[in-house]
C-alpha cells in the first residue's frame, strides 16, 4: 500500500474518532486501530498526536483551498458563495470543525506551524473578498457575518430564520454592489 494512502487512512481515522467520540479519544493507540496500522506504522507518518492533528489541518487546508478556487470562479458571486458556504453542510462537518477547534484549545494542541496554516486560511478569505469588493471594512463585515454563522452553528446555537437570513445576505450583497459602483 503506498505511503499517501497510509497517512489519508490514518487521518481519515482520525476524523472519524474526532466526529464520534472528541479529542479526549484520540491516542495513537485508538487512531492506529481505527485506521488499520499498527502503531509504529502510524508513528513512521506521524510522530505524535500533535504531529496527526497538524497533518489533518493541512488537510482541511486543502479543502479550504478548492473552496477558494471554486469562490473565484463564482466571480461576481464570490461574496454570495462566501456567505451561503458558511453554514455548515452536515453534522459530520460541524463535528469535525468543533472538535478541530477544540484540538486546537487542548493543551497538545497545535504547533505554531498548524496555527499559522489555519490563520492563511481565514486570511485567504479576507483576502479574496477584500479583492472582489475593494472596501477592506465591507470585506470584513462580511467574513465576520459568515465566520459568526459557521461558529453559532459550531455551538449548537439554531439557525436564523431563513427569511431574515435572506435579507441579511441581500442587504450586504447590495452594499457589495454600491461599493462596487453596480
Amino acid at each position: 500500500m503506498a505511503a499517501r494512502d497510509t497517512r489519508d487512512r490514518i487521518l481519515d481515522a482520525l476524523q472519524r474518532i474526532l466526529v464520534r467520540k472528541g479529542t479526549a479519544a484520540v491516542t495513537l493507540e485508538s487512531v492506529a486501530a481505527e485506521a488499520g496500522v499498527s502503531k509504529g506504522g502510524l508513528l513512521y507518518h506521524f510522530r505524535s498526536k500533535q504531529a496527526m492533528l497538524q497533518g489533518l489541518t493541512l488537510r482541511l487546508s486543502e479543502d479550504a483551498e478548492a473552496e477558494f478556487a471554486q469562490a473565484e470562479r463564482a466571480g461576481a458571486d464570490v461574496v454570495r458563495y462566501f456567505l451561503e458556504t458558511s453554514l455548515p453542510a452536515s453534522d459530520e462537518e460541524m463535528a469535525l470543525y468543533w472538535s478541530v477547534i477544540a484540538a486546537l484549545r487542548s493543551a497538545e494542541g497545535l504547533s505554531e506551524d498548524g496555527t499559522e496554516v489555519l490563520a492563511r486560511v481565514f486570511g485567504r478569505w479576507s483576502e479574496l473578498l477584500t479583492d472582489h469588493i475593494g472596501d477592506p471594512v465591507l470585506a470584513e463585515t462580511v467574513r465576520l457575518v459568515g465566520d459568526g454563522l459557521y461558529l453559532s452553528a459550531l455551538s449548537g446555537l439554531p439557525n436564523p430564520d431563513p427569511e431574515l437570513l435572506r435579507r441579511v445576505f441581500d442587504r450586504l450583497l447590495e452594499q457589495v454592489a454600491e461599493a462596487r459602483g453596480e
